[in-house]
């Protein structure tokens, strides 16, 4: 059998180069967003398709009832986890200065938090908004 600690160099034992033991972590996230979206899209695009021509009210009702609000907020927030989790594998994979890349993920996470609350505020306010 090989031992793994004998194929390690020393530059890697010095430089702690090892596994980051978040990998599992960020791929069942990153997996368990993709299921939700794969169950939530189609109710997204089935309500899209329905209110095709629909008048402002008629979109206000809609989405003021919860079998639609809740899911659409469920959508929502799968969605834009997925792309934060997306788009820090793709800043941690190409961006090498460690400085830009801890800025590129903290703006990543602040975008994210950014465009939930604005999107949620929005539903929000049209479905609760007094005609």
């Amino acid at each position: 059998m090989i031992d793994s600690k004998k194929m390690r160099t020393p530059l890697k034992n010095v430089r702690h180069l090892g596994s980051a033991k978040e990998g599992t972590d960020h791929f069942w996230r990153q997996r368990t967003t993709a299921v939700g979206l794969l169950i939530l899209t189609p109710l997204f695009v089935a309500l899209i398709v329905a209110l095709i021509g629909a008048d402002y009210g008629d979109v206000r009702r809609a989405l003021a009832h919860p079998i639609v609000a809740i899911p659409m907020i469920l959508f929502i927030g799968a969605g834009l986890m997925h792309m934060r989790l997306g788009m820090q594998t793709i800043i941690e994979d190409y961006v090498h200065s460690e400085g830009r890349k801890v800025l590129c993920l903290m703006l990543n996470s602040f975008f994210v938090i950014l465009m939930g609350v604005v999107a949620v505020f929005a539903l929000l306010k049209i479905a609760f908004i007094e005609t």
